[in-house]
């Protein structure tokens, strides 16, 4: 089977060593040799961190294995490869339906040979797990703090002309009550689409907008 290497180190120090690189090559040389495997090309992402799967040397490696040009990726350590499970599983699926291997000899992961492929398998279940764990963590964390009152997303916001004129007129001596009238008058929406405006909304804009006039705020 033609085979290629694939190694990555994510720090700068590691990358100008090179020790983390020969360590990792010398690794996938001596599996290539020892199962009769021909390595066409080992490709390296220097410096590089592992987080998502574009890189440079990573898409070489899967280039090579998709066109034919060899049958099976190899790498030394699976978090070499990526550090996500969640990744990984999305790369053995896309390796299996197009016909290609994926060895991480750390792990003993090899899809050409069905023990392989089985520890693949847990591997991709225990993905999911997370993911379905994460997510359920999230939702409780969600609903907890919505029966705390807690408001969620992205907080409104008036836009600055508004927040703007609403400084002006009462720094032309308006009161609350009447810069409400005024912005309903005009159609303006409140920070919520609402359209209606209150001296309590106003007053709030007022306190909220680091204005000078947040004194006069406050003490009327």
């Amino acid at each position: 089977m033609d085979v290629v290497g694939y190694v990555r180190v994510s720090t700068a120090d590691q990358a100008d060593s090179g020790a983390g690189l020969a360590g990792q090559r010398e690794a996938i040389t001596a599996a290539a040799t020892g199962r009769g495997w021909r390595l066409k090309a080992i490709y390296e992402d220097p410096g590089l961190s592992g987080k998502g799967l574009q890189r440079p040397g990573l898409d070489r490696a899967l280039a090579d294995v998709r066109d034919g040009t060899a049958q099976g990726l190899v790498v030394a350590k699976l978090d070499r490869l990526s550090r996500s499970l969640a990744d990984f599983t999305k790369l053995m699926q896309r390796s299996l339906a197009e016909g290609w291997a994926i060895v991480a000899l750390d792990v003993g992961v090899d899809t050409t040979t069905p023990q392989g492929e089985m520890v693949a398998n847990v591997m991709a279940t225990f993905a999911q797990f997370e993911r379905r764990i994460i997510g359920q963590r999230t939702k409780d964390a969600l609903a907890i703090k919505r029966q705390q009152g807690v408001r969620l997303g992205r907080p409104p916001s008036v836009p600055r002309r508004v927040v703007s004129r609403i400084v002006k007129m009462r720094s032309e001596g308006k009161s609350f009550g009447g810069i409400a009238d005024d912005l309903n008058v005009r159609g303006v929406p409140t920070a919520h689409g609402g359209k209606r405006w209150y001296p309590a909304t106003v007053r709030k804009v007022m306190l909220r907008s680091g204005s000078t006039e947040n004194r006069a705020a406050d003490s009327a």
